[in-house]
């Protein structure tokens, strides 16, 4: 019997006001479909293996990443933009280059397949980085389908043991699973802006605040962060994700604070009409897991008394009366 064609999609959500519990939300109305999903928790998105959903729920796969978007909207008025295929690379690709509200369905016949696959850059390629696209340029190998047309010792000599893979994917082949998995335990905290926010300081002021919360939610909870992802929504409701891993895992609100203002410098919003700015807390362990690089510097150690203090005093009086991160970003 032959196998039936997989059917695979990438849904990228795009929230207003980003949260764990909406995002847990979003997974909940995916699983309403199937219970294959591999969340993918920083840039808010999941893969959907929808090879058995198609025949219980009648559909063929524009018909039901069209009911699941509308589920999204419908039950928590979120916006998605997604893209299918028959394996794992061509949905991620279709949904990258999908505005959001949209969808891109890519076909299972080879036809179908080269027409999406051969336009696209070679950097769009799963596994071809942007060193191995510039090597690839030197040679006048520019999109997906130069490099299905490039010998595979030519490959081989620009690529070294790459050139194997980046062969078979640009002939469209990745018989990698979608393996359904708990989305990872993260905090976020984000704040919504009134109006359109022009100024950079207010975006400034906004991360440290969020990286505040995120930092006291953190140690009351004894966990510590891995990695820190910034998301910025705009008045057209697009949005920017960038993510960081931290040097060492930590709640230590200053450390965290330094990644906030890399990931937000990363982004230069000096003339950026921002809707929201949400920042959360990702990779979480508990904190006696974790092993903090022991330093000269006294400063450091200060801050962390000074820390575990206010954290205190928040317990007692409640919360704002830490104040600021920065508060203590510097102390002597």
């Amino acid at each position: 019997m032959t196998p039936r064609p997989r059917t695979i999609m990438r849904i990228h959500f795009h929230p207003a006001e980003p949260t764990d519990e909406l995002y847990e939300q979003l997974l909940a109305v995916l699983e309403g479909i199937t219970p294959r999903v591999e969340p993918h928790p920083s840039d808010w998105a999941a893969d959907v293996d929808l090879t058995g959903a198609l025949r219980y729920w009648a559909q063929d796969a524009a018909g039901l990443v069209g009911v699941i978007r509308l589920r999204a909207i419908a039950l928590h008025g979120v916006q998605s933009s997604a893209g299918a295929g028959p394996n794992r690379m061509i949905a991620a690709m279709a949904a990258a280059v999908t505005a959001p509200g949209a969808a891109t369905i890519v076909g299972h016949g080879p036809y179908e397949i080269a027409a999406f696959l051969r336009p696209q850059p070679a950097v769009a390629l799963s596994g071809v980085g942007p060193a191995s696209a510039r090597s690839l340029s030197r040679y006048g190998i520019t999109t997906v389908g130069d490099i299905a047309d490039t010998p595979p010792a030519t490959l081989q000599r620009i690529l070294g043991t790459a050139a194997r893979q980046a062969h078979d994917r640009a002939h469209g082949q990745d018989d990698r699973s979608v393996v359904p998995a708990v989305a990872p335990k993260t905090i976020s905290a984000s704040r919504r802006f009134d109006r359109d926010e022009l100024d950079p300081d207010q975006h400034h002021r906004t991360v440290l605040g969020l990286i505040e919360q995120l930092g006291a939610r953190l140690r009351d909870e004894q966990s510590v962060a891995q990695a820190i992802t910034l998301t910025v929504t705009y008045a057209d409701r697009t949005s920017t994700t960038r993510t960081r891993t931290l040097i060492e895992p930590t709640a230590h609100t200053p450390d965290l604070g330094a990644t906030g203002r890399e990931l937000l410098a990363l982004l230069g919003l000096q003339r950026a009409r921002v809707r929201a700015i949400s920042l959360r807390a990702e990779r979480l362990i508990r904190a006696e897991q974790a092993a903090h690089q022991l330093t000269l510097d006294t400063r450091d150690d200060k801050a962390r008394d000074l820390e575990a203090a206010l954290d205190l005093a928040r317990a007692r009086y409640g919360p704002g009366v830490a104040g600021a991160a920065a508060a203590y970003r510097h102390t002597a």
